[in-house]
C-alpha cells in the first residue's frame, strides 16, 4: 500500500478511526448473532481492535505532544470500512466479507506505516499488528464459510415434507 503522499499524523488518525470502527463493527455482529462460539469471537477481534486502538493513540500522543487529539469525520487514507445493513435480511456472511477486505487492507497499512519509523520497538509492533490482522482476516475467512454454508442450508422450500 502505498502511503507516502500522506503525512504521519493523517496516517495514525486514519489508523485510530479504522480501529474505533473495526470495534465498533465486531460488537454490533456479536450482538446480532445466536451462536456463542461466533459471540466469542467477535468479542475477541472486538477487544483486539480496542487494544490496537488504544497503542496507536499512545503513538500519535508521543509523536504529536503539542497536538490534542481530534478524529477526523472522514480520513484521506482510502482504507475499506464496513457496513452493518439495518435490513435483518443481509446475509452475515456479507458483512464478513467486508470485514476480511478491511483486515486485509489494514494488514498491508500497519506494513507501509512500519516504514515511517526507525524506532525498533515502534516498527516490530507494527509489523506484528499486521501479522494480527491476518489473523483476524482468518477468523473471519473461517466463519464466513461456516455461515455461507449455514445460510444456504437454512432456506425454506414449501411442501418439502409433503412426500408422494
Amino acid at each position: 500500500m502505498d502511503l507516502t503522499s500522506y503525512n504521519l499524523e493523517e496516517l495514525l488518525l486514519a489508523a485510530i478511526k479504522s480501529e474505533e470502527e473495526s470495534n465498533q463493527v465486531y460488537s454490533k455482529l456479536a450482538d446480532h448473532v445466536q451462536n456463542g462460539l461466533m459471540k466469542d469471537k467477535f468479542q475477541f477481534l472486538a477487544s483486539e481492535e480496542q487494544k490496537h486502538k488504544q497503542y496507536i493513540i499512545d503513538l500519535y500522543k508521543s509523536d504529536f505532544p503539542d497536538k490534542t487529539l481530534h478524529l477526523p469525520e472522514k480520513t484521506p487514507v482510502p482504507l475499506p470500512g464496513v457496513t452493518i445493513p439495518k435490513d435483518e435480511d443481509i446475509p452475515v456472511s456479507k458483512v464478513l466479507s467486508q470485514a476480511m477486505e478491511a483486515e486485509q487492507a489494514a494488514h498491508d497499512f500497519y506494513l507501509s506505516l512500519s516504514e515511517r519509523y526507525e524506532n525498533t520497538t515502534v516498527k516490530n509492533m507494527l509489523h506484528y499488528f499486521a501479522d494480527m490482522e491476518t489473523g483476524h482476516y482468518n477468523i473471519l475467512k473461517q466463519e464466513k464459510e461456516s455461515m455461507e454454508w449455514f445460510e444456504q442450508s437454512d432456506v425454506y422450500w414449501p411442501m418439502i415434507h409433503a412426500g408422494p
